[in-house]
């Protein structure tokens, strides 16, 4: 049997050509792995990893309670930007941290102007554009909807 002829075997995929992806797929799957990294990063692993801390001073400005307030931003922080990055169930799991974010600013920052917030602003429109977009192709939404 040739190269050519299929023997029924299964063949490795060929690796990603990088310089071949189309443009806006590549885009937002470095969105979604960067903007989640980053919140992962900054403020769902430190909060996990100091929780008895974080207890003691998290703001609590819905009164549900700060054991309460804790797990629902650990919940935002940690599994949405998980299953943002792996891109499943990607458009809802930005709604969480969109939440978080506009609480935040609102009511436990209302003092802060853009120059203070930037950070948070610029999650808004990191999570706010993958909201909009999509995930792209290169997650398991996208191929879920072939």
């Amino acid at each position: 049997m040739n190269r050519h002829q299929n023997s029924g075997r299964h063949h490795p995929a060929k690796p990603v050509d990088l310089t071949r992806l189309p443009r806006p797929d590549a885009g937002l799957l470095f969105l979604r792995l960067t903007g989640s990294g980053l919140l992962l990063y900054v403020h769902g692993l430190p909060k996990l990893i100091h929780f008895s801390a974080e207890l003691q001073h998290i703001d609590d400005p819905l009164h549900l309670g700060r054991g309460v307030t804790l797990v629902l931003a650990l919940f935002a922080e940690i599994a949405c930007p998980l299953l943002i990055a792996a891109g499943w169930l990607t458009r809802l799991a930005t709604l969480p941290i969109l939440f978080l974010l506009f609480v935040s600013m609102a009511l436990v920052h209302p003092d802060w102007d853009v120059a203070t917030g930037q950070f948070a602003w610029l999650l808004v429109i990191v999570f706010g554009t993958i909201a909009l977009a999509g995930p792209g192709e290169y997650s398991i939404d996208g191929h879920q909807h072939r």
